[in-house]
């Protein structure tokens, strides 16, 4: 099962660490694929949740083991003519990502190809031992 960091956390929601490039890159250090928010703004690239807040490249994009969350179309567009694995979605039940993975709201049903967004530690703890493909959390650390 695919272990998905959400922004970059593993052990619990650190807000101010979120999407900073060091903090994810430390999370793939650590053996996790990481879920980042991407932003298209002037034909620059960057991360944030709310607003970009962090300048990256596309090699950064580009990494295996990112899934990279487009915040706006152009961030989508850019992604999907560069070979990045990406989605678009904001409350959406259910999207495929750009190499065909179930990316599931939280709560909702599941499937064998779910990758499942999980809101708390005992979430995650619980859905662990679900199958489906992935999870999605600020609590991914804890399955380890």
């Amino acid at each position: 099962m695919k272990l998905i960091s959400h922004r970059g956390n593993t052990l619990g929601t650190k807000t101010e660490l979120e999407n900073n490039p060091d903090y994810i890159m430390s999370a793939i250090k650590d053996g996790f694929d990481v879920e980042i928010d991407v932003w298209s703004i002037k034909d620059r690239l960057y991360l944030g949740h709310d607003e970009p807040e962090y300048e990256v490249n596309l090699k950064f994009l580009q990494n295996d083991k990112l899934w990279c969350h487009a915040k706006n179309l152009f961030a989508l567009e850019y992604m999907l003519l560069n070979n990045v694995h990406c989605f678009w979605h904001q409350e959406d039940d259910y999207t495929i990502t750009s190499r065909g993975h179930i990316w599931t709201y939280p709560e909702k049903m599941i499937g064998k190809q779910s990758v499942i967004v999980c809101k708390s530690k005992k979430e995650t703890v619980d859905t662990f031992k679900k199958s489906l493909y992935g999870i999605c959390s600020d609590f991914v650390g804890v399955l380890i």
